[in-house]
């Protein structure tokens, strides 16, 4: 048997049509044009799952600054049902931590998950997401309506990036 080569890759002008399929196939809900055109723009906050040159998942970003906090917001994550739990998903969770570390300057990741699909709470909980929050009616056109707020939070309100004043203040003494 081969090994089978997963990796990410942008998403394009080019590519965009596949991205919607994927979502529409999915996800219960649709997006419209501008998730699309905002995705184009995102970089390295969306990427294309391929499996053998097959695109079979995709995760879509942006950052949120609401509530006095810098936090990335998970729009979308998913992959089609026969290529679950292969890793794909793994990987492209793994994409986001490994952004957010390597940038440096978020509070926390967050994410709405419909409150009955318990692979996905299961899922991300793996990763040290928690459920924080429930909103009701978070969803127009599907049933059940309701939403977990699930989040990783990356530092407390009022902490810096991983350093505090008083460590890095020079002693004052000649070596």
């Amino acid at each position: 048997m081969t090994i089978a080569h997963i990796e990410l890759g942008n998403v394009t002008p080019h590519n965009i049509k596949q991205l919607k399929k994927l979502n529409s196939v999915v996800f219960p809900v649709s997006y419209n044009d501008k998730f699309y055109k905002d995705v184009l723009e995102a970089g390295e906050l969306a990427k294309l799952a391929y499996y053998n040159d097959i695109v079979v998942g995709a995760v879509c970003c942006r950052i949120d600054t609401s509530e006095n906090s810098r936090r990335l917001y998970i729009m979308t994550l998913g992959c089609l049902y026969p290529y679950r739990r292969l890793g794909i998903g793994t990987m492209m969770v793994q994409h986001v931590l490994n952004y957010v570390e390597k940038d440096g300057d978020f509070d926390g990741i967050f994410l709405h998950v419909q409150v009955n699909n318990e692979g996905a709470i299961d899922f991300y909980k793996k990763f040290g997401f928690e459920v924080v929050e429930t909103k009701e009616h978070y969803y127009k056109r599907i049933e059940p309506a309701d939403a977990h707020v699930l989040q990783k939070t990356l530092r407390k309100k009022g902490e810096s990036n991983g350093t505090h004043n008083e460590s890095n203040k020079e002693t004052g003494r000649k070596h």
